[in-house]
């Protein structure tokens, strides 16, 4: 949370299951409750391999903020519905490389700021954002000083544009992704991954599912084509976009007899470049208007 801002009250509702209490469960986690170990067997009666699906993404989170940290030596993350806190957070990987590196999540979940809070309030160069993702100038203006918004960042929004429907109002996740690009200085990464399926079973019954024990806090299973229009006008850093395990492996990935058939977690990584980049875009002129001290 930015200095000076204070939280705004949420209740936590143990009996409505959420997406970040179930990808908790399916980690092995203890910060959930029985509505969302209910819903996530449920789930895995549709999909049996989520948990590995979980799993997959969070080992990918792990690779690329590596690689951004270590290879292209970006010291600023902007994590998108970030989640629960587990082990190997983005600031503890980029931090480890670069002690400098600055982290801001992003989260509207009441027990994900809670835990949140809880353990971040002695890190100075990490913060807690209460925030719906889908704000994007709200995002922007309230993290411009603690992060310096004229150099690189790197954007994640990884196992999250499921949660948010198609809408026709500038809010659907490629109108996020693309203001969000444009707002960015050249040089900036975004990592962008979600759940996908080319069974439509399994993209309508999890869909289903989510808009039921969720009470339509939530969005949609996608299909590869849908995603890859995400990394429209963005430069992507090999391999290509595809299943998250393949994405610069650090042990063999499974061959094909052994992947899971019912979804995957699908994207990759890409650049904002000049061609990206509109130096006067909405959110930049705003923001230079607003911007807060460090």
């Amino acid at each position: 949370m930015p200095r000076g801002e204070e939280p705004r009250a949420q209740t936590i509702d143990m009996h409505t299951p959420s997406a970040a209490r179930m990808y908790d469960w399916l980690l092995g986690g203890v910060d959930n409750y029985l509505s969302d170990q209910a819903a996530c067997r449920r789930l895995l009666d549709i999909a049996p391999s989520s948990q590995l699906l979980a799993r997959n993404n969070r080992e990918f989170l792990q690779r690329v903020v590596r690689f951004i940290a270590a290879e292209r030596k970006i010291d600023q993350f902007l994590d998108h519905g970030s989640g629960l806190p587990t082990q190997d957070n983005v600031h503890q990987i980029a931090q480890r490389i670069n002690p400098d590196s600055r982290v801001v999540y992003v989260d509207n979940d009441p027990i994900v700021l809670a835990h949140g809070r809880t353990r971040l309030h002695q890190n100075d160069n990490t913060k807690i954002l209460q925030a719906d993702m889908r704000d994007t100038e709200e995002i922007l203006n309230s993290v411009n000083g603690f992060l310096d918004l004229e150099r690189p960042v790197a954007a994640l929004f990884v196992s999250v544009l499921h949660c948010l429907p198609d809408t026709d109002d500038g809010r659907s996740p490629a109108d996020i992704v693309s203001k969000v690009a444009a707002a960015l200085k050249p040089g900036s990464i975004l990592v962008i991954c979600q759940l996908v399926s080319e069974d439509p079973q399994v993209r309508q019954g999890v869909t289903d599912l989510m808009a039921e024990v969720t009470h339509n806090q939530w969005g949609r299973v996608r299909e590869r084509a849908e995603v890859r229009t995400y990394f429209d006008r963005l430069q992507i850093i090999k391999p290509d976009l595809g299943d998250v395990v393949d994405w610069r492996p650090t042990a063999p990935p499974p061959p094909s007899h052994m992947r899971p058939t019912d979804w995957v977690e699908w994207g990759g990584v890409a650049e904002v470049t000049e061609t990206t980049h509109r130096a006067e875009s909405p959110l930049t002129t705003e923001r230079s208007s607003r911007r807060a001290p460090s």
